[in-house]
């Protein structure tokens, strides 16, 4: 367990072993932010676990927030991890069950506002490419922001679900860069870091902008503006390692 003194709360990162799962352990990675004004406000929460599907990981972490609110003014992360030990057989199982159900009862937040974080390796025809990307964020009318930091490059969107994924499929399928021989080729070596629901919790861009930074400091204070700070926490460290 560690964890990260911000200006804006602390985030740690707590490793579970849960057992009797679909007959195997399951591993949770549970990252909480707690704000400054913990417990007074709901905290953070990141799920992530190898042995379950990214929707699962979604499913946990809803019911984990939802007990969050239970215990709002006092202490709650030890209940939640208990919880969670508790009742993870339960949310899978459940998952499972309801899964045709809920891509159909699901089409509100099918239409609701989503959030993307891509992590591109490199950009070899740099202004050609900035350029693409503002022209489909602007035609899909999504917001956010095209960072450049040192050798990191991320996209963050923020938009109608339907936009972001075509605007997945746009970057995957049309010939974004150029190749070492000055080819047009295809974006080969993206990763999506994360794709979900944006909470209320979060701030929405107003706009989409490129934008250059120049210490790590910087890019930080960007996500934690718009309330991203567990997302930046979970995701962006890693790159720098």
């Amino acid at each position: 367990f560690f964890y990260f003194p911000e200006t804006h709360g602390i985030s740690f990162r707590i490793q579970i072993n849960v057992k009797e799962v679909l007959d195997t352990d399951v591993f949770l990675k549970l990252l909480f932010h707690l704000p400054v004004n913990y417990p007074s406000t709901v905290l953070d929460i990141s799920v992530n676990s190898d042995q379950l599907t990214r929707a699962q990981c979604m499913d946990v972490r809803e019911k984990l927030l939802e007990q969050a609110k239970k215990h709002l003014s006092e202490p709650m992360v030890h209940d939640l991890i208990l919880w969670v030990q508790q009742h993870l057989k339960d949310v899978i199982k459940q998952s499972a069950t309801v899964g045709k159900e809920k891509t159909t009862l699901s089409k509100g937040t099918e239409d609701g506002i989503w959030m993307l974080l891509l992590h591109l390796d490199h950009m070899r025809a740099k202004a050609k490419y900035v350029k693409t990307v503002e022209k489909w964020a602007s035609n899909l009318r999504l917001t956010g922001r095209l960072m450049f930091m040192g050798k990191i490059i991320l996209i963050l969107l923020q938009g109608d679900r339907s936009s972001i994924k075509e605007y997945l499929i746009l970057q995957k399928s049309s010939k974004v860069d150029v190749d070492s021989s000055g080819k047009k080729c295809k974006e080969k070596m993206m990763r999506v870091l994360c794709e979900t629901e944006l909470q209320s919790r979060h701030k929405r861009f107003q706009m989409f902008e490129v934008k250059e930074y120049s210490a790590l400091e910087e890019l930080q204070k960007e996500f934690e503006t718009a309330g991203l700070t567990a997302l930046f926490t979970e995701f962006i460290p890693p790159l720098f390692k």
